[in-house]
């Protein structure tokens, strides 16, 4: 393995270099965690947010289904009228 410092003219504390490599690979996953709960609570509330756009979208679905019936029997009623 290659020294981490080697050519510094000083004596190598391998404890000390490992210890602080490992409290940065620490802070990096905690910081990894964090972004990654903040995110799936997003994509909770994202999901959520296409329910309801979908819902919604099947609902103006039928009620344009509905209109449109109405206004073919309106036409057919005034065509029978003799508009």
């Amino acid at each position: 393995m290659k020294d981490p410092i080697e050519g510094q003219g000083k004596e190598i504390d391998y404890h000390r270099y490992w210890k602080d490599m490992y409290e940065k690979e620490q802070e990096a996953l905690a910081n990894a965690l964090e972004v990654n709960e903040s995110h799936q609570k997003l994509n909770g509330k994202l999901q959520s947010r296409i329910i309801e756009l979908e819902q919604e979208n099947l609902e103006l679905h039928a009620d344009n289904k509905k209109l449109a019936l109405q206004i073919e029997d309106k036409v057919n009623q005034m065509r029978r009228s003799g508009m």
